[in-house]
């Protein structure tokens, strides 16, 4: 039920902020590096890295010319299981075509974990080379026990 109320707020959020700002839409991916930490006996943690890809689809509601709010909605494969990732960034242009962009993300496994919903942080840097097409890299920081870290590199088309 808490799933569905959430869903239900960021739609109508999303909704007010369309009729409020300029919205470009789009679609992104590319490769994604995921670090495990696994605790091995009396030896402590290792990193164990899978290597996988990722693509989605993303919204940007600018609200001034330098910032705007960038929801995203990313399916990423990795080996043998699969998530949802949702980050939700502001988006600040740093320089010309160089944005930052930080927010906090939400990741729904699809047969990982047996709490499928963790909380994260992701910060990016994404560089536009022309107006519809940017390439970036971002790093996702799992907060909670168990969450993995994420390393993105990709690219994105504004439609």
């Amino acid at each position: 039920m808490k799933k569905v109320l959430f869903i239900v707020i960021v739609f109508f959020v999303a909704l007010n902020l369309k009729a409020q700002s300029d919205v470009s839409i789009g679609i992104k991916g590319g490769l994604n590096l995921t670090f495990f930490k696994v605790e091995l006996s009396n030896f402590g943690p290792n990193t164990e890295t899978a290597t996988g890809y990722y693509a989605g689809i993303f919204a940007d509601f600018e609200f001034e010319e330098a910032f705007s709010f960038q929801p995203e909605l990313l399916y990423i494969g990795l080996n043998d299981f699969k998530f949802l990732n949702v980050p939700i960034y502001a988006k600040y242009e740093v320089a010309h075509n160089l944005y930052l962009l930080a927010g906090p993300s939400i990741n729904y496994f699809f047969d990982f974990f047996t709490n499928k919903l963790k909380i994260g942080a992701d910060i990016c840097s994404s560089y536009y080379l022309l107006p519809t097409l940017d390439v970036h890299i971002k790093f996702a920081l799992g907060l909670q026990e168990l969450a993995p870290n994420g390393l993105f590199f990709g690219i994105g088309y504004k439609l």
